[in-house]
């Protein structure tokens, strides 16, 4: 693979993080998928659209939880969103957010 492969990849993944860690706190806890689906990230105490240090622990934290279990806890996040009633993963908890319909 030549050099410019590595670097489309890297500012894929940059732009790709960029936007699910950013995009959320900007427009009130949707990015443009959940906005079509009519659902939004909110912070579980107050209901207040998350802020960036929410995204933060959202999303890097979790992401390396996820790394360091190999996937384990992802595969226990989708059996919590299948089986939980309020559909809340790992990820949710860590942050505490949850994803809800408008």
């Amino acid at each position: 693979m030549t050099g410019g492969g590595n670097a489309q990849e890297w500012m894929t993944n940059v732009l790709t993080g960029l936007y699910s860690l950013l995009v959320p706190v900007f427009w009130n806890g949707y990015t443009v998928g959940k906005r079509i689906c009519g659902i939004r990230i909110r912070k579980v105490y107050d209901h207040l659209p998350p802020s960036i240090g929410t995204m933060l622990l959202r999303n890097v934290v979790a992401g390396i939880i996820y790394g360091f279990s190999f996937g384990i806890a992802l595969i226990v996040s989708i059996f919590m969103v299948a089986l939980r009633e309020d559909k809340r993963a790992l990820h949710d908890f860590i942050a505490g957010t949850e994803v809800v319909y408008d």
